[in-house]
């Protein structure tokens, strides 16, 4: 396999505060640097990506310019950096910094804001804004949540939007409707690819088997060419682990053509975030 990781979370404790692991005991405690991610890799990804890690809200600009060192010394190959699209207060000002610090993208988590939040005109015109750039946005909803989701992309159709972990589903509880319908329906919007990532973590005792069918949805109606993979390490140790979801993803390349397999594993995401992988 030759990967790009779009979905790659670093987590430095002396460089920003991390509140959302507390009580979940696999994430609680320590660093997850990048050398630890590289020596899980096994030498199947070619480059990383780092995405936001869901700091503290004080923090986001600082995670931002820390993560800029490990772009500019090529260990990364660029941010997806936290954004704030729902006020124009230094939204500007932070897209015209970012363009200095290695980043190729932008996220903010959805699903811990009110649903409002991205219905908001100031949201969507930041949205646009981001897409001016040339610069993609994750979006990452709640399954109950893409309803919204479709909604932003019909109002965004400049900018391309990236949907992490596959829309969130409930992979233990065997939700594949309405998931099913709503990727179906988000589907037809051609600014819309979606992130294969993150899903085991919601799998619980169910494991890998229990996945699949989720992964075969998102092939059906997205296609090879509009979906990349990300590990979301180290949230992914809440399921298969780094190891176990290489293999589930190098299963899922097997029943891919060659060039299909290209696509989805480095070629859509060179594309769409305008990377170069070296050789």
């Amino acid at each position: 396999m030759k990967l790009i990781d779009t979905h790659l979370h670093l987590i430095y404790r002396d460089r920003a505060g991390y509140g959302w692991t507390t009580g979940i005991p696999p994430l609680a405690q320590g660093d997850f640097r990048l050398e630890d991610a590289q020596a899980l890799y096994g030498g199947h990804v070619a480059g990383s990506l780092h995405m936001e890690a869901g700091v503290d809200d004080a923090d986001y600009q600082a995670e931002a310019r820390f993560i800029a060192g490990m772009v500019r010394d090529g260990r990364l190959l660029g941010q997806i950096a936290s954004c704030r699209p729902e006020t124009d207060a230094g939204f500007a000002a932070w897209l015209e910094e970012c363009a200095g610090l290695g980043v190729v993208g932008y996220r903010r988590i959805l699903h811990v804001m009110p649903d409002e939040t991205s219905v908001a005109e100031t949201f969507r015109a930041n949205i646009r804004r981001i897409g001016a750039t040339g610069r993609p946005f994750d979006i990452c909803y709640l399954a109950r949540q893409l309803p919204l989701a479709l909604a932003l992309a019909r109002a965004c159709p400049g900018t391309t939007l990236v949907l992490d972990h596959c829309g969130v589903p409930d992979v233990a509880g065997g939700g594949l409707d309405p998931w099913r319908a709503d990727i179906t329906a988000l589907a037809t919007c051609p600014n819309v690819v979606v992130k294969l990532s993150g899903v085991t973590a919601y799998a619980g005792a169910a494991g890998a088997k229990a996945v699949r069918p989720f992964v075969d949805h998102v092939l059906q109606t997205f296609g090879p060419g509009r979906l990349v993979w990300g590990s979301d390490w180290p949230v992914v140790n809440l399921g298969a682990g780094l190891p176990g979801w290489l293999d589930m993803t190098a299963q899922i390349l097997f029943g891919l053509s060659p060039a299909e397999g290209a696509a989805l594993s480095h070629g859509n995401a060179a594309r769409i975030w305008g990377l170069a992988l070296a050789g």
